[in-house]
C-alpha cells in the first residue's frame, strides 16, 4: 500500500482542525446526537445535495418527528413527503428501517455501526457516519466524496466505485483514522471528509491552495489531480418509450400505484403502456367516445436510461368513470393530487394541465 510521507500531525487530525475552522457550519442536521436526526440526513444526502435535502429534511421532521412516528406513519404518506427527492428505493427503505428499530429495539438506534448496518437501507459508510456522529464510535466512512479525498491522497488507481479499488480506499480509510491521536475530535473528522470532497476537493478544479491535505497528498505532488480518481467508463444511455395515459372525468384524474420494485415503486402515476396500441385498448375498454389526444413527448433522464414520456389525454362523460376495483387505482380530484405521492416529472405534467391542481416540489 502506498502512502504520502507523512507531515508533522496526522492527516485525521489535520483534516478536523479544517472542519473546524473552515469546514461547513449551520446545516440544520448538525450539532445533534439525535441519532433519529443523523440517520434521516445522511439517507437523504445519498447522492442529493445539501442545498436540495434542506427543505425536505426540515418537512420531514415537522411529519414525522421520532422514528416511532415514522414507523407508524402508512408508506403513502412517507412516499408523498419524499416525492420530488427521487430515487424512491431510499424512502422505502427509510420506512422499512424505522419498522424494524421500532419492532426489534424499541425505537431506540444501536450505538455500533455493525450492528447499524444490519438494519434496512443502511450501508457500512452511513452506519459509520451514523455511529461517529451519535455515538461517537471510531468508524471510518467511505461515501462519494470521501472516496474521491483517498484516490487523490493516496493516488489510488482504478474506478473508486469499482469493488477492488473500493477495498483499497476502504483500507486506507481505516488506516488514516488507525493513525489518528486517541483524542481525534470524531465528528469534525467525520463532517470534514465530507466537507473536503464537497467544497475543495470537488470533481474538477478542486482548490489545492486551501485543502489541509495538500502537503502530502500524491495527485497534487505528481499534478494528477485531474486525472485521479478515474472516471467511470460511460456507457451509452438507451431510450426507452412509455405511453401515459391521462383518463378524466369530471375534474377527476385516473392515477395507478406502482409497485414496489422499478422506477417510481410505489408512487402514483398515470397509467402507463408499452406501446400506442396497448394505450389505445385501454382507452376501449373505458368506453370512451373519443379517442385519445396525443400530447409533446416529455423526456425524463433516470440514472441509467432516459424515459421518453408519450402523455394521451382522454376526456370520459360525465358519469362514465368506472369503479377502479382495486386500492392501487383511483380516480382522483385535481384539487387533491398534491395529497399523492408522485414522480416529481408526473407532477409537473399535471401541473400544466389544471391551474388548481398543488404545484410540484
Amino acid at each position: 500500500m502506498r502512502r504520502p510521507t507523512a507531515t508533522p500531525g496526522s492527516a485525521a487530525a489535520r483534516i478536523a482542525a479544517w472542519q473546524h475552522r473552515a469546514g461547513r457550519h449551520g446545516l440544520p442536521w448538525q450539532g445533534t446526537r439525535d441519532p433519529y436526526r443523523i440517520w434521516l440526513s445522511e439517507i437523504m444526502l445519498q447522492q442529493t445535495q445539501a442545498a436540495t435535502v434542506v427543505p425536505y429534511y426540515t418537512r420531514f421532521l415537522d411529519l414525522f418527528p421520532t422514528v416511532i412516528d415514522l414507523a407508524d406513519a402508512p408508506q403513502d404518506a412517507v412516499l408523498q413527503a419524499w416525492a420530488g427527492l427521487g430515487y424512491y428505493a431510499r424512502a422505502r427503505n427509510l420506512h422499512r428501517c424505522a419498522q424494524a428499530l421500532r419492532d426489534q429495539f424499541g425505537g431506540r438506534f444501536p450505538a455500533r455501526a455493525a450492528e447499524l448496518a444490519q438494519l434496512p437501507g443502511i450501508g457500512p459508510s452511513t452506519a459509520a457516519a451514523i455511529a461517529a456522529f451519535a455515538f461517537g464510535e471510531r468508524a471510518p466512512i467511505l461515501d462519494g466524496n470521501v472516496r474521491r479525498v483517498l484516490a487523490r491522497y493516496f493516488a489510488v488507481e482504478g474506478d473508486p466505485t469499482a469493488a477492488r479499488t473500493a477495498r483499497q480506499l476502504w483500507e486506507h480509510a481505516q488506516a488514516l483514522l488507525a493513525a489518528a491521536p486517541a483524542e481525534l475530535d470524531m465528528t469534525a473528522y467525520t463532517q470534514g471528509q465530507m466537507d473536503l470532497g464537497a467544497t475543495i476537493c470537488t470533481r474538477t478544479r478542486p482548490d489545492c491552495a486551501r485543502c489541509p491535505l495538500a502537503p502530502d497528498c500524491r495527485a497534487r505532488i505528481e499534478n494528477r489531480q485531474d486525472e485521479l480518481p478515474a472516471p467511470r467508463a460511460r456507457r451509452a444511455q438507451p431510450l426507452r418509450h412509455g405511453w401515459m395515459l391521462i383518463a378524466e372525468c369530471e375534474r377527476r384524474v385516473l392515477l395507478e400505484r406502482r409497485p414496489d420494485s422499478g422506477i417510481w415503486g410505489g408512487l402514483w402515476a398515470l397509467p402507463q403502456f408499452e406501446d400506442a396500441l396497448a394505450l389505445r385498448a385501454a382507452c376501449a375498454s373505458l368506453s370512451a367516445a373519443s379517442a385519445p389526444q396525443a400530447m409533446a413527448a416529455v423526456d425524463h433522464v433516470f440514472t441509467h436510461f432516459r424515459l421518453r414520456m408519450h402523455p394521451c389525454r382522454l376526456q370520459l362523460p360525465d358519469g362514465a368513470a368506472p369503479a377502479t376495483g382495486h386500492a392501487d387505482r383511483a380516480w382522483v380530484p385535481v384539487g387533491e393530487l398534491g395529497a399523492y405521492g408522485m414522480p416529481a416529472p408526473i407532477a409537473r405534467l399535471l401541473g400544466s394541465l389544471y391551474d388548481d391542481a398543488p404545484p410540484p416540489r
